[in-house]
């Protein structure tokens, strides 16, 4: 039997229970036949104000991850996308390969995650010196230079929002963003990536590309199309970055 709306696949999503924006983003990229399936790890504490603060926000997501996992399962998914980015980016490449490795063996499923997909991404528009923006701490956005470092890319400028919690992290405005965008580019930039599921850059950056003639790589976006790319599913979706639209 098929499943009467995920009949080409069924998508299972975790993201922290903080996290307001990846889901709504998910449905506006929703093509035909897929569906997405979001379940939640329980975020305790949303503080984000200090480095101590960041990296006890991914203790409380290693701890519950698998719980979140073994719920979404129970819903007979064919593929999981890790809708949370900090994690997928520790320790660089090698890092992000054994995320995803532990889960493809804990669920045997196919697993995107946020790192995978800006990588495909990043090697599908042939680019090599990015801007990056990120909510995170200093802690984690060493890391995810890092991680870029691993894979051949030049991290010319990175903003660092600094959000004090989980829950701001989504109240950052399209104002803002659009400050911190302008701020980022320049010649010595190809493209600008955006990290971080909550932060809300899916309709700034296709808007954005329009305005500065280069790729805005918004990771919802970038995770999305990986997964869709990953499946065979080749729907072109509009309105959402060159990426959806042309790869």
């Amino acid at each position: 039997m098929t499943d009467t709306l995920g009949w080409r696949k069924k998508f299972g999503v975790i993201a922290p229970s903080t996290n307001t924006i990846v889901e709504p983003d998910f449905h506006t990229m929703a093509v035909r036949g897929v569906t997405s399936h979001m379940s939640r790890i329980h975020i305790r504490d949303r503080d984000l104000s200090s480095n101590e603060k960041m990296m006890h926000l991914l203790t409380q997501i290693g701890d519950e991850i698998l719980f979140a996992i073994d719920r979404v399962m129970t819903a007979g998914i064919d593929y999981l996308i890790v809708a949370t980015s900090a994690e997928t980016f520790w320790e660089g490449i090698e890092g992000n390969r054994a995320f995803v490795r532990r889960l493809e063996d804990y669920t045997d499923l196919k697993v995107a995650s946020g790192a995978s997909a800006c990588q495909a991404a990043l090697e599908a528009f042939k680019v090599n010196k990015i801007g990056v923006i990120t909510p995170y701490q200093p802690v984690v956005n060493e890391m995810i230079r890092r991680f870029f470092s691993d894979i051949g890319i030049e991290v010319v400028r990175l903003k660092e929002l600094r959000c004090p919690t989980a829950i701001s992290i989504a109240e950052v405005s399209e104002d803002d963003l659009r400050d911190h965008l302008q701020e980022l580019d320049g010649d010595d930039v190809d493209c600008i990536v955006q990290v971080c599921t909550n932060l809300s850059m899916l309709r700034l950056a296709d808007e954005a590309e329009r305005w500065l003639g280069k790729p805005v790589i918004a990771i919802n976006a970038a995770t999305w199309w990986y997964a869709l790319r990953h499946n065979d599913i080749q729907d072109r979706v509009y309105g959402c970055g060159r990426l959806l639209r042309e790869f």
